[in-house]
């Protein structure tokens, strides 16, 4: 259910907005990369939740793309 809630929060928003969200959760999974490494990170599975949203973003950013 809560994936569901963020992808239809996906397809309301403009490729800039999309683009926008795709540019931080790269940040966010290279910045959760970066503490696994060094052992600061507590939640490793965060780092899985994050690359299926940034996989669920390139979805609808193609989606989009499609449709237009």
């Amino acid at each position: 259910m809560k994936t569901n809630k963020y992808t239809a929060e996906l397809t309301q928003k403009n490729s800039a907005e999309l683009a926008q969200a795709l540019t931080e959760a790269k940040k966010e999974l290279f910045n959760l990369r970066f503490q696994n490494a060094t052992n600061q990170l507590d939640n490793t599975a965060r780092i899985k939740e994050v690359r299926k949203n940034i996989a669920r973003i390139q979805t609808v950013i193609t989606q989009k793309a499609k449709e237009a």
